[in-house]
Protein backbone atom coordinates (compact mmCIF):
# COMPACT_ATOMS: atom_id res chain seq x y z
CA UNK A 1 0.00 0.00 0.00
CA UNK A 2 1.01 3.34 -0.47
CA UNK A 3 2.21 5.78 1.79
CA UNK A 4 -0.62 7.97 3.65
CA UNK A 5 -0.84 11.74 3.81
CA UNK A 6 -0.13 12.27 7.60
CA UNK A 7 -1.73 15.24 9.40
CA UNK A 8 -0.50 16.02 12.59
CA UNK A 9 -3.37 17.83 14.90
CA UNK A 10 -7.01 17.32 14.66
CA UNK A 11 -8.06 20.72 15.21
CA UNK A 12 -9.96 22.99 12.52
CA UNK A 13 -6.77 23.34 10.48
CA UNK A 14 -6.16 19.45 10.63
CA UNK A 15 -9.76 18.59 9.98
CA UNK A 16 -10.89 21.34 7.56
CA UNK A 17 -7.54 20.42 5.45
CA UNK A 18 -8.76 16.42 5.51
CA UNK A 19 -12.40 17.38 4.53
CA UNK A 20 -11.10 19.56 1.62
CA UNK A 21 -8.71 17.07 0.70
CA UNK A 22 -10.95 13.97 0.76
CA UNK A 23 -13.66 16.34 -1.73
CA UNK A 24 -10.28 16.08 -4.23
CA UNK A 25 -8.47 12.82 -3.52
CA UNK A 26 -10.44 10.21 -2.58
CA UNK A 27 -8.07 7.35 -3.02
CA UNK A 28 -4.75 8.04 -1.39
CA UNK A 29 -4.21 6.41 2.36
CA UNK A 30 -4.99 9.43 5.03
CA UNK A 31 -3.54 8.64 8.53
CA UNK A 32 -4.77 11.82 11.22
CA UNK A 33 -2.41 12.02 14.63
CA UNK A 34 -3.50 13.66 17.95
CA UNK A 35 -2.76 14.33 21.17
CA UNK A 36 -5.91 14.84 22.08
CA UNK A 37 -9.43 12.61 21.84
CA UNK A 38 -9.66 13.73 18.42
CA UNK A 39 -13.45 15.03 19.17
CA UNK A 40 -14.33 17.78 16.32
CA UNK A 41 -15.07 21.02 17.59
CA UNK A 42 -14.98 24.97 16.56
CA UNK A 43 -11.95 25.97 18.78
CA UNK A 44 -13.97 29.61 18.87
CA UNK A 45 -16.84 27.94 20.63
CA UNK A 46 -14.88 27.21 23.76
CA UNK A 47 -15.22 31.15 24.45
CA UNK A 48 -19.08 30.85 23.94
CA UNK A 49 -19.90 28.10 26.57
CA UNK A 50 -21.08 29.19 29.72
CA UNK A 51 -22.94 31.78 28.01
CA UNK A 52 -25.21 29.17 26.26
CA UNK A 53 -24.53 26.59 29.57
CA UNK A 54 -22.48 23.96 27.19
CA UNK A 55 -20.51 21.51 28.74
CA UNK A 56 -17.66 20.31 26.58
CA UNK A 57 -19.60 17.30 25.57
CA UNK A 58 -22.32 20.05 24.08
CA UNK A 59 -19.59 22.02 22.44
CA UNK A 60 -18.29 18.67 20.63
CA UNK A 61 -19.80 18.21 16.67
CA UNK A 62 -18.15 14.70 16.30
CA UNK A 63 -16.69 11.75 17.87
CA UNK A 64 -13.44 10.86 16.39
CA UNK A 65 -15.14 7.61 15.28
CA UNK A 66 -17.36 9.42 13.77
CA UNK A 67 -14.33 11.89 11.61
CA UNK A 68 -12.61 8.73 10.64
CA UNK A 69 -15.52 7.42 8.80
CA UNK A 70 -16.51 10.64 6.84
CA UNK A 71 -12.91 10.92 6.08
CA UNK A 72 -12.40 7.61 5.30
CA UNK A 73 -9.30 7.74 7.25
CA UNK A 74 -7.26 6.23 10.37
CA UNK A 75 -7.24 8.52 13.26
CA UNK A 76 -4.67 8.02 15.86
CA UNK A 77 -5.78 9.52 19.57
CA UNK A 78 -3.71 10.66 22.62
CA UNK A 79 -0.52 10.10 20.27
CA UNK A 80 2.23 12.06 20.06
CA UNK A 81 5.02 12.36 17.51
CA UNK A 82 8.10 12.59 19.24
CA UNK A 83 10.51 13.03 16.21
CA UNK A 84 10.30 14.12 12.24
CA UNK A 85 12.76 12.51 9.85
CA UNK A 86 12.41 14.50 6.59
CA UNK A 87 15.70 12.39 4.90
CA UNK A 88 13.23 9.27 4.98
CA UNK A 89 10.15 10.98 5.25
CA UNK A 90 8.65 9.29 8.37
CA UNK A 91 7.70 10.41 12.08
CA UNK A 92 8.26 8.60 14.96
CA UNK A 93 5.94 7.66 17.82
CA UNK A 94 8.42 6.78 20.03
CA UNK A 95 10.48 3.59 18.76
CA UNK A 96 7.76 3.09 16.07
CA UNK A 97 8.54 4.88 12.33
CA UNK A 98 5.46 5.77 10.53
CA UNK A 99 5.93 6.92 6.51
CA UNK A 100 4.52 9.24 4.94
CA UNK A 101 3.90 10.69 1.05
CA UNK A 102 3.23 14.54 2.62
CA UNK A 103 3.40 15.47 5.92
CA UNK A 104 1.33 18.74 7.45
CA UNK A 105 1.93 20.22 10.45
CA UNK A 106 -1.50 21.46 11.93
CA UNK A 107 -0.24 21.24 15.58
CA UNK A 108 -1.30 24.73 16.64
CA UNK A 109 -0.06 26.87 19.40
CA UNK A 110 0.52 26.30 22.84
CA UNK A 111 -0.58 28.38 26.17
CA UNK A 112 2.22 30.83 27.44
CA UNK A 113 2.73 30.16 30.47
CA UNK A 114 3.48 32.76 33.25
CA UNK A 115 5.62 31.38 36.70
CA UNK A 116 3.76 33.08 39.59
CA UNK A 117 5.15 32.46 43.24
CA UNK A 118 2.63 30.32 45.60
CA UNK A 119 1.41 27.07 46.12
CA UNK A 120 -1.94 27.28 43.86
CA UNK A 121 -0.28 27.49 40.10
CA UNK A 122 -2.77 24.14 40.00
CA UNK A 123 -5.65 26.42 40.17
CA UNK A 124 -4.65 28.56 37.14
CA UNK A 125 -6.05 27.17 33.52
CA UNK A 126 -5.09 27.67 29.96
CA UNK A 127 -8.42 26.96 27.68
CA UNK A 128 -6.29 25.66 24.14
CA UNK A 129 -8.53 22.82 23.84
CA UNK A 130 -11.84 21.22 24.60
CA UNK A 131 -9.93 19.16 27.27
CA UNK A 132 -8.82 21.84 28.87
CA UNK A 133 -12.49 23.33 28.37
CA UNK A 134 -13.89 19.94 30.29
CA UNK A 135 -11.22 20.52 32.64
CA UNK A 136 -11.95 24.18 33.90
CA UNK A 137 -15.43 23.60 33.72
CA UNK A 138 -15.56 20.51 36.68
CA UNK A 139 -12.69 23.23 38.72
CA UNK A 140 -15.40 25.96 38.68
CA UNK A 141 -18.32 23.71 38.94
CA UNK A 142 -20.44 25.62 42.06
CA UNK A 143 -17.72 28.12 42.52
CA UNK A 144 -18.82 31.72 41.55
CA UNK A 145 -15.72 34.22 41.58
CA UNK A 146 -13.07 34.07 38.45
CA UNK A 147 -9.65 35.55 37.73
CA UNK A 148 -8.70 35.50 34.25
CA UNK A 149 -5.48 37.03 33.85
CA UNK A 150 -4.67 38.31 30.07
CA UNK A 151 -7.01 41.48 28.76
CA UNK A 152 -6.56 40.32 24.80
CA UNK A 153 -9.27 38.99 22.47
CA UNK A 154 -9.72 35.68 24.29
CA UNK A 155 -9.17 37.37 27.98
CA UNK A 156 -11.94 39.45 26.79
CA UNK A 157 -14.06 37.22 25.33
CA UNK A 158 -14.01 34.47 28.74
CA UNK A 159 -14.73 37.97 30.72
CA UNK A 160 -18.48 38.16 28.62
CA UNK A 161 -19.17 34.75 28.68
CA UNK A 162 -18.27 33.89 32.12
CA UNK A 163 -20.34 36.61 33.55
CA UNK A 164 -22.93 35.93 31.26
CA UNK A 165 -23.06 32.66 33.09
CA UNK A 166 -23.14 33.99 36.23
CA UNK A 167 -19.36 33.88 37.53
CA UNK A 168 -18.13 37.23 38.83
CA UNK A 169 -15.39 38.09 37.08
CA UNK A 170 -11.91 39.79 37.90
CA UNK A 171 -9.49 40.78 35.07
CA UNK A 172 -5.88 41.17 35.54
CA UNK A 173 -3.27 42.05 32.76
CA UNK A 174 0.19 44.35 32.69
CA UNK A 175 -1.33 47.14 30.06
CA UNK A 176 -3.36 50.32 29.85
CA UNK A 177 -6.17 49.39 27.91
CA UNK A 178 -7.96 46.16 26.60
CA UNK A 179 -6.65 44.22 23.22
CA UNK A 180 -3.57 46.22 23.20
CA UNK A 181 -1.39 46.11 19.77
CA UNK A 182 -4.95 45.48 18.27
CA UNK A 183 -7.98 47.93 19.41
CA UNK A 184 -7.63 51.81 18.70
CA UNK A 185 -7.85 53.25 22.21
CA UNK A 186 -11.39 54.26 21.93
CA UNK A 187 -12.63 50.83 20.62
CA UNK A 188 -11.42 49.55 23.72
CA UNK A 189 -12.75 51.72 26.05
CA UNK A 190 -16.29 50.83 24.64
CA UNK A 191 -15.38 47.51 25.16
CA UNK A 192 -14.07 47.52 28.70
CA UNK A 193 -16.97 49.84 30.03
CA UNK A 194 -19.52 47.25 28.37
CA UNK A 195 -17.66 44.66 30.22
CA UNK A 196 -17.60 46.42 33.27
CA UNK A 197 -21.30 46.46 32.87
CA UNK A 198 -21.93 42.80 32.57
CA UNK A 199 -19.38 43.74 36.80
CA UNK A 200 -16.54 42.48 35.25
CA UNK A 201 -14.25 44.13 37.55
CA UNK A 202 -10.65 45.50 35.57
CA UNK A 203 -6.99 45.31 37.33
CA UNK A 204 -4.94 46.93 34.30
CA UNK A 205 -1.40 47.53 35.29
CA UNK A 206 -0.05 45.53 37.61
CA UNK A 207 0.95 41.55 37.46
CA UNK A 208 -0.19 38.67 39.42
CA UNK A 209 2.70 38.25 41.48
CA UNK A 210 1.72 34.99 43.51
CA UNK A 211 -1.55 33.07 44.27
CA UNK A 212 -2.14 30.88 47.21
CA UNK A 213 -4.76 28.41 48.85
CA UNK A 214 -6.69 29.82 51.49
CA UNK A 215 -8.98 27.31 52.62
CA UNK A 216 -11.55 26.16 49.76
CA UNK A 217 -10.59 29.25 48.20
CA UNK A 218 -7.64 31.07 46.56
CA UNK A 219 -5.67 34.30 47.45
CA UNK A 220 -4.48 36.17 44.68
CA UNK A 221 -1.57 38.94 45.53
CA UNK A 222 -0.59 41.39 42.80
CA UNK A 223 2.44 43.46 42.07
CA UNK A 224 1.01 46.46 43.53
CA UNK A 225 0.14 44.65 46.39
CA UNK A 226 -3.28 44.55 46.14
CA UNK A 227 -5.38 41.22 46.91
CA UNK A 228 -8.10 39.22 45.00
CA UNK A 229 -9.79 36.39 46.33
CA UNK A 230 -11.45 33.87 43.66
CA UNK A 231 -12.52 30.23 43.25
CA UNK A 232 -10.36 29.82 39.88
CA UNK A 233 -7.69 31.62 37.66
CA UNK A 234 -8.25 31.05 33.33
CA UNK A 235 -4.97 32.08 31.83
CA UNK A 236 -5.04 33.94 28.23
CA UNK A 237 -2.12 35.82 28.19
CA UNK A 238 -1.56 34.45 24.67
CA UNK A 239 -0.16 31.64 22.47
CA UNK A 240 3.17 30.59 21.30
CA UNK A 241 2.86 28.49 17.84
CA UNK A 242 4.44 24.96 18.66
CA UNK A 243 7.82 24.99 16.99
CA UNK A 244 9.93 22.58 18.94
CA UNK A 245 9.61 19.39 16.51
CA UNK A 246 10.25 20.99 13.36
CA UNK A 247 13.31 22.95 14.89
CA UNK A 248 14.73 19.89 16.12
CA UNK A 249 13.63 18.43 12.27
CA UNK A 250 15.82 21.40 10.43
CA UNK A 251 12.95 23.29 9.39
CA UNK A 252 13.05 26.94 9.05
CA UNK A 253 11.44 28.24 12.34
CA UNK A 254 10.66 32.42 13.27
CA UNK A 255 7.58 33.43 15.24
CA UNK A 256 6.23 30.11 13.55
CA UNK A 257 7.41 27.48 11.56
CA UNK A 258 7.87 29.09 8.03
CA UNK A 259 6.33 28.54 4.74
CA UNK A 260 5.73 29.52 1.36
CA UNK A 261 2.26 30.71 -0.26
CA UNK A 262 1.73 27.11 -1.39
CA UNK A 263 2.27 26.36 2.31
CA UNK A 264 5.32 24.39 1.94
CA UNK A 265 7.72 24.36 4.79
CA UNK A 266 12.00 24.14 4.14
CA UNK A 267 11.75 20.34 3.53
CA UNK A 268 9.70 18.61 0.36
CA UNK A 269 6.61 17.15 1.05
CA UNK A 270 6.54 18.71 4.73
CA UNK A 271 3.74 21.41 5.18
CA UNK A 272 1.91 23.53 7.82
CA UNK A 273 -1.27 25.58 8.43
CA UNK A 274 -2.75 27.20 10.94
CA UNK A 275 -1.67 28.51 13.96
CA UNK A 276 1.77 27.25 13.98
CA UNK A 277 2.50 28.22 10.49
CA UNK A 278 4.28 31.67 9.89
CA UNK A 279 2.84 32.13 5.75
CA UNK A 280 4.93 34.56 4.17
CA UNK A 281 6.02 36.02 7.38
CA UNK A 282 2.29 36.06 8.52
CA UNK A 283 1.14 33.88 11.77
CA UNK A 284 -2.62 35.07 11.87
CA UNK A 285 -4.41 32.86 14.92
CA UNK A 286 -7.74 33.63 13.28
CA UNK A 287 -10.29 31.20 11.43
CA UNK A 288 -10.56 33.09 8.16
CA UNK A 289 -6.62 32.75 6.80
CA UNK A 290 -6.69 28.96 8.22
CA UNK A 291 -9.64 28.67 5.83
CA UNK A 292 -8.23 30.00 3.15
CA UNK A 293 -4.88 27.85 3.95
CA UNK A 294 -7.48 24.62 4.21
CA UNK A 295 -8.55 24.96 0.44
CA UNK A 296 -5.72 25.81 -0.97
CA UNK A 297 -3.40 23.32 0.57
CA UNK A 298 -6.04 20.64 -0.49
CA UNK A 299 -5.82 21.64 -4.08
CA UNK A 300 -1.92 21.13 -3.83
CA UNK A 301 -1.57 17.87 -2.07
CA UNK A 302 -3.83 16.49 -5.09
CA UNK A 303 -1.37 17.81 -7.44
CA UNK A 304 -2.58 21.08 -8.76
CA UNK A 305 -0.13 23.56 -6.61
CA UNK A 306 -1.88 26.49 -5.11
CA UNK A 307 -0.81 29.42 -3.74
CA UNK A 308 -3.03 30.89 -0.61
CA UNK A 309 -4.29 34.83 -0.83
CA UNK A 310 -5.43 36.38 2.14
CA UNK A 311 -8.01 39.51 1.17
CA UNK A 312 -9.31 41.14 4.33
CA UNK A 313 -9.05 39.51 7.22
CA UNK A 314 -11.16 40.90 10.14
CA UNK A 315 -11.97 39.54 13.21
CA UNK A 316 -15.08 39.18 14.83
CA UNK A 317 -14.70 39.31 18.60
CA UNK A 318 -17.35 37.35 20.40
CA UNK A 319 -17.96 40.10 23.34
CA UNK A 320 -21.51 40.11 22.67
CA UNK A 321 -22.38 43.14 25.21
CA UNK A 322 -20.43 45.31 23.19
CA UNK A 323 -20.29 43.80 19.40
CA UNK A 324 -16.82 44.25 17.89
CA UNK A 325 -15.41 43.99 14.41
CA UNK A 326 -11.73 44.53 14.38
CA UNK A 327 -9.10 44.72 11.38
CA UNK A 328 -5.81 46.12 12.17
CA UNK A 329 -3.76 48.44 9.59
CA UNK A 330 -0.94 45.64 7.72
CA UNK A 331 2.13 45.51 9.85
CA UNK A 332 4.45 49.05 8.26
CA UNK A 333 1.38 50.65 6.82
CA UNK A 334 1.44 54.27 8.23
CA UNK A 335 -2.10 56.26 8.20
CA UNK A 336 -3.98 58.31 10.45
CA UNK A 337 -7.14 57.24 12.77
CA UNK A 338 -10.33 59.14 12.98
CA UNK A 339 -12.62 58.24 15.51
CA UNK A 340 -16.55 58.99 15.26
CA UNK A 341 -19.43 58.42 17.63
CA UNK A 342 -19.60 57.73 21.65
CA UNK A 343 -20.34 55.46 24.05
CA UNK A 344 -20.86 52.28 22.94
CA UNK A 345 -21.30 52.77 19.46
CA UNK A 346 -17.42 53.94 17.95
CA UNK A 347 -16.29 53.72 14.62
CA UNK A 348 -12.74 54.23 14.41
CA UNK A 349 -10.72 54.29 11.09
CA UNK A 350 -7.19 54.37 9.66
CA UNK A 351 -6.33 56.09 6.70
CA UNK A 352 -3.72 56.77 4.52
CA UNK A 353 -2.93 60.32 3.74
CA UNK A 354 -4.63 59.14 0.09
CA UNK A 355 -7.93 58.51 2.17
CA UNK A 356 -6.86 54.48 1.53
CA UNK A 357 -8.45 52.49 4.30
CA UNK A 358 -6.20 50.44 5.98
CA UNK A 359 -8.19 49.28 9.22
CA UNK A 360 -10.83 49.40 11.80
CA UNK A 361 -12.10 49.16 14.74
CA UNK A 362 -16.20 49.02 15.14
CA UNK A 363 -18.35 48.61 17.91
CA UNK A 364 -21.55 48.62 19.04
CA UNK A 365 -24.32 49.50 16.26
CA UNK A 366 -21.15 50.50 14.08
CA UNK A 367 -20.33 47.24 13.42
CA UNK A 368 -23.47 47.45 10.61
CA UNK A 369 -20.79 49.42 8.66
CA UNK A 370 -18.28 46.58 8.51
CA UNK A 371 -19.21 45.38 4.68
CA UNK A 372 -19.28 48.25 3.60
CA UNK A 373 -15.84 49.30 4.79
CA UNK A 374 -14.28 45.36 3.91
CA UNK A 375 -14.93 46.29 0.53
CA UNK A 376 -12.02 49.23 0.61
CA UNK A 377 -9.57 47.49 3.18
CA UNK A 378 -6.25 45.93 1.19
CA UNK A 379 -5.76 42.17 1.04
CA UNK A 380 -3.14 40.82 3.64
CA UNK A 381 -1.64 38.64 0.81
CA UNK A 382 -2.72 39.65 -2.78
Amino acid sequence: MSAPVVIVGTGLAGYNLAKEWRKLDTQTPLLLITADDGRSYSKPMLSTGFGKNKDADGLAMAEAGAMAEQLDAEIRTHTRITGIDPGHKRVWIGEEAVAYRDLVLAWGAEPIRVPVEGDAQDAIYPINDLEDYARFRAAVAGKRRVLILGAGLIGCEFANDLSAGGYQVELLAPCEQVMPGLLHPAAASAVQAGLEGLGVRFHLGPVLASLDHQGDALQATLSDGSLIACDAVVSAVGLRPRTALAAAAGLDINRGVMVDRQLRTSHANIYALGDCAEVEGLNLLYVMPLMACARALAKTLAGEPTAVSYGPMPVTVKTPVCPLVVSPPPRGSHGEWTVEGSGSDIKALCREASGALLGYALTGAAVQEKLALNRELPALLA
